[in-house]
């Protein structure tokens, strides 16, 4: 592969099928739990991404300044965060949408004992 920005195109199919995967996750919670349900783990997916993107600038700017990692400056964009191109963000993007979307997608709900009773889950019960 040679040309401009190749490193972003490398990162371009896994966010859409990270992407994807939120899309599905999205409906699929949608429908399991209403209109109305709750916030609580999306909060949670959001905050933890943040982290995970803050944490992910601090150790690329170090190992990119150590010279563990380099980068040809012929393949990325341009842009750049301290020293580590955008481009790396990507796969931290990627993950911070995959994992809890695969979480809610592998989750199996929980059943009622008697039949007509609404789902708890243990952490919902009051």
């Amino acid at each position: 592969m040679t040309g401009t920005a190749t490193y972003a195109l490398l990162a371009v199919p896994f966010l859409a099928t990270a992407a994807l995967v939120a899309v599905a996750a999205g409906a699929v919670a949608a429908r399991r739990r209403g209109a109305g349900g709750r916030r609580v783990g999306i909060v949670s997916a959001v905050v933890a991404g943040a982290v995970l993107l803050v944490m992910t600038g601090v150790f690329n700017n170090v190992i990119v300044g150590l010279g563990i990692v380099a980068y040809d400056p012929a393949l990325v964009s341009g842009a750049r965060i301290g020293l580590f191109p955008v481009e790396d963000l990507a796969y931290s993007i990627g993950a911070a949408l995959l994992l809890p979307s695969c979480w809610v997608l592998l989750e199996r709900p929980v059943r009622s004992e008697r039949p007509g009773q609404p789902t708890h889950r243990p952490e919902e019960t009051p």
